[in-house]
């Protein structure tokens, strides 16, 4: 299994560590730049193309993948690079429908990933994204990635899976507000799913697992340039695919078979995703209830994320981020932990611990810095003459900056 994890990560780690290095170099003559402004927390300016990188360095394995599968490859065949215990288990003469499926899913996330370089290069509105984003997830269903939930009839799980995909698409656009915070939050989320999926389950799931630690190497690779201080952004393009992909591979991903030897259905381990994944989730709702409590437009960017309120409660923007991969990484070992245990009893107290532990966030970030307040006047002291006040500037217009857009989220929002 260590051969197949190292065969999966570190070639789009090589692929993403130079890829994205050549694209420090290319985005700045291409435009693809990101200025400081309002409601920003970079200080200057910054390449983007994180995202087109990223891209690269996950297609470009997989295509590979998918030749040698096919055998249209000469003189070399996927039996003989994967190790026996993968080729034994894993039935090549069906792998073609599943690859479709994939292709399919990658099709999809690549055409958010055009959306989102579209919008970093012109600062798109939010109705033309969200509404690309509704097809794409549609498009997705249409085409076999649904989740069941364990209800009868397919209109239900269809439902549920595009609200899914949304709901993640724009997650990972939220996250994306400050270095290496979208990108590590992704990489802790697709190594605990490809870990689960390979362990974690009655038998390996290897080509998902597989894809998820293809993502998971790119991942590592651009966060090398992406680590505080950031030398090159992840921009829209990567954190619509990056959300794409894991929303949809954790629905096409076996987390529950049924064991005929148990006493216990062990349905409980369908939990593992919203575990996995509940620290971006509570950031999306966070924020959306925020922007609605106030009044404010759920589409308006503004500095209300997770990451922002810590750094509003006194901690260093660094720290706001490992703070936030901590918290990512605690709840995400309560998804594992759910295989270690076998009836609901068990389970819901692990979800009770996820729960404390939002709690608890929630209530620290409740806290509010104390004022500064100004040290008294010295009696003694002779008084002066109030300043006269300064003639105030015209306003200046509204920049492409502060332009809305879905959920906010793009480079450092």
């Amino acid at each position: 299994m260590l051969a197949f994890v190292l065969l999966c990560v570190v070639p789009p780690f090589l692929l993403s560590l130079v890829f994205t290095a050549l694209l420090r170099r290319w985005a700045p003559a291409w435009g693809l730049v990101d200025r400081p402004g309002p409601r920003k927390v970079h200080e200057r300016p910054t390449p983007m193309g994180g995202g087109v990188a990223l891209w690269f360095s996950v297609v470009t394995p997989l295509a590979i993948a998918s030749l040698l599968a096919a055998d249209m490859l000469p003189g070399i065949s996927l039996k003989t690079l994967l190790p026996q215990q993968v080729t034994s288990e894993l039935d090549l003469s069906q792998l073609a429908p599943r690859l479709s499926l994939l292709w399919g899913i990658l099709a999809g996330a690549t055409l958010l990933a055009v959306v989102g370089l579209i919008d970093d290069f012109r600062n798109l509105s939010w109705k033309p994204r969200l509404a690309v984003q509704v097809l794409v997830a549609v498009g997705l269903v249409l085409g076999g990635v649904r989740g069941t939930l364990f209800v009868p009839g397919p209109l239900v799980g269809a439902a549920v899976t595009v609200l899914w995909i949304l709901v993640l698409v724009n997650a990972f656009n939220f996250l994306d507000n400050m270095d290496g915070l979208a990108g590590g939050i992704a990489l802790i989320a697709a190594s605990l799913f490809a870990l689960v999926l390979l362990v974690g389950t009655h038998r390996p799931h290897w080509l998902v697992a597989g894809v998820l630690l293809v993502l998971a190497g790119a991942l590592a690779g651009f966060l090398c340039h992406n680590w505080p201080p950031a030398r090159i952004f992840l921009g829209d393009a990567g954190s619509y695919f990056i959300g794409c992909l894991l929303a949809t591979l954790t629905v096409v991903g076996t987390f529950y078979e049924p064991d005929p030897a148990a006493t216990t259905d062990g349905r409980h381990v369908m939990l593992a995703p919203l575990f996995i994944l509940a620290i971006p989730l509570y950031d999306f709702t966070s924020v959306m209830l925020i922007r609605l409590s106030r009044g404010h437009s759920p589409f308006q960017p503004d500095k209300n994320h997770f990451s922002h309120r810590l750094v509003d409660l006194g901690l260093s923007r660094r720290n706001a981020v490992l703070t936030v991969h901590l918290a990512t990484l605690m709840t995400g070992l309560g998804g594992v932990l759910l295989y270690q245990v076998a009836d609901w009893p068990a389970a819901l107290l692990i979800v009770a611990l996820i729960a404390c532990i939002l709690a608890v966030i929630a209530i620290l970030e409740t806290v509010a810095r104390p004022a500064q307040s100004t040290p008294p006047a010295d009696p003694t002291a002779a008084p002066t003459a109030a300043p006269t006040a300064a003639p105030t500037a015209a306003p200046s217009p509204t920049s492409a900056d502060d332009a809305p857009e879905v959920g906010g989220g793009g480079p450092h929002a």
